[in-house]
């Protein structure tokens, strides 16, 4: 027994959305044998593009049930049946949701008939239910009210379960281990199927093939997966434009995020929000007090007029002052770690050799500062090489940086002979340097630099 459903609504996504009309036809496999059709009080405004779209105003519902009277007669009417719609995953979550809000666990099997559609009418240019009807020569009447759109898709469903193969179909889409009630309705499960369980990025195309949206992950399947049981307004309504996936293996998470920020400043997606914003800088610096003590600070890089080291957050910019401190034996005071008056205490560092209570010479605490300072400017002015896991067993991914811009990444197989920065510049895919590749390599080389001896970072 099957259930189709077509529900109207306010149009705030899935956790402010709420059903302004209901309509379900009961349905036997060959004839409709029960239906409840009714407009529901969503107990808040009907924004006016949605009034133009149904024609259900505010005035239309003032006297409608809310869902919580109607609950019942849907729970009743939907038991033991399948739950059917056109991009059903829309349909059942609002419904699962106005449940959820009077207390009550909605849980029914779920069949979509615009994935059904494409496996048993295939290479039809459109599968929205206006065009679908109308290339198969279904009747649709009061298109954008739920019981014209309900009743066309009743007419659409007998077709589809009297086609050929449809039995072989319906069972596939039945089976709880199939995922093709959870993918979203225009992707098809091969292209889901073959994406790997490996690091890399994916691009989420609809279908005019534009891309989307840019991500990066560990776990590429893992990660796309979960975009689709994602609740939120923006992955539902990105997740109902996705025709397509596609992706790129990294190898490793930097090389992921490197691939990643690139795409995003090419492609510009629609549902990208980050690396568009403009990210607040911190900057290290230097200057003498009066007493002639050279201090290391941070602050603002709008602030700062020659700044030793540009961090793209305080957080990267604090823990790397505190790596001089412990290298070079600094004063955590003296480093703007510790604000206080008196000497340095209470601190995670130890390294203070007495400078602050008077007990360490200007002169030598001062030596080790341009010590410090010297060791900024060295590392700004080297060539780099980040070595990582390639995208197989037999490569290994590097990452070149050059004089503190990153100049790109490439892909080397293990069994070539490599001694030369040139036999690496030949494997170097030329990437521009962002903003945000600036941040993501100085969070990967302060991570790495508690432990030289340990570090896949080599001078050459």
């Amino acid at each position: 027994m099957y259930t189709i459903i077509d529900i109207e609504t306010t149009g705030n996504g899935i956790r402010g959305n709420k059903i302004t009309e209901i309509s379900i036809f009961k349905f036997d496999g060959e004839e409709v044998v029960d239906e409840f059709t009714s407009l529901v009080n969503p107990q808040s405004p009907i924004p006016y593009f949605i009034t133009g779209l149904t024609g259900i105003d505010d005035q239309m519902i003032r006297d409608a049930p809310t869902f919580a009277t109607i609950a019942e007669k849907v729970q009743q009417i939907t038991k033991d049946c399948i739950f059917v719609a056109h991009s059903v995953n829309f349909d059942y979550g609002v419904i699962k949701e106005e449940f959820r809000q009077t207390g009550v666990d909605f849980i029914r099997k779920k069949l979509c008939t615009v994935r059904l559609s494409r496996n048993l009418i295939p290479g039809l240019h459109s599968y929205s239910l206006g065009k679908l009807c109308s290339a198969i020569n279904i009747p649709l009447a009061d298109r954008h009210r739920a019981r014209g759109d309900a009743h066309a898709t009743v007419l659409l469903f007998k077709k589809l379960i009297n086609a050929p193969n449809a039995q072989d179909i319906f069972k596939k889409f039945l089976n709880s281990r199939s995922q093709e009630a959870t993918l979203p309705p225009h992707l098809p499960k091969v292209v889901f199927n073959n994406i790997p369980q490996k690091p890399g990025i994916y691009h989420f195309k609809n279908r005019q093939e534009e891309i989307i949206y840019v991500g990066k992950a560990k776990n590429l399947k893992k990660r796309v997966l979960s975009h689709f049981y994602d609740k939120s307004n923006r992955e539902i309504k990105m997740c109902s434009e996705t025709a397509n996936i596609d992706f790129k293996l990294s190898g490793s998470e930097l090389v992921a995020l490197l691939m990643e920020s690139t795409d995003i400043k090419t492609h510009y997606p629609i549902y990208n929000r980050a690396q568009k914003r403009n990210v607040k800088q911190y900057a290290i610096f230097t200057y003498e007090d009066r007493k002639g003590v050279l201090h290391l600070a941070y602050n603002s890089s709008k602030v700062v007029p020659r700044p030793l080291k540009v961090f793209y957050n305080q957080t990267d910019c604090r823990a790397y002052l505190e790596e001089l401190c412990k290298v070079f034996a600094l004063c955590p005071k003296y480093c703007h770690l510790q604000e206080t008056h008196s000497s340095c205490s209470h601190h995670t560092l130890n390294s203070c050799e007495g400078i602050c209570a008077s007990k360490e010479a200007v002169t030598d605490y001062n030596a080790k500062v341009e010590a410090a300072i010297s060791s900024i400017k060295a590392s700004q002015s080297e060539v780099r090489i980040i070595k990582e896991k390639g995208r197989n067993i037999e490569e290994n991914a590097v990452v070149l940086i050059d004089s503190g811009v990153y100049k790109g990444y490439g892909f080397i197989d293990n069994q070539l002979e490599v001694s030369s920065i040139a036999d690496i510049e030949a494997f170097i895919i030329p990437q521009k340097n962002t903003v945000e590749t600036d941040r993501i390599l100085n969070s990967y080389l302060l991570k790495k630099s508690s432990a030289i001896e340990k570090l896949t970072v080599f001078s050459v």
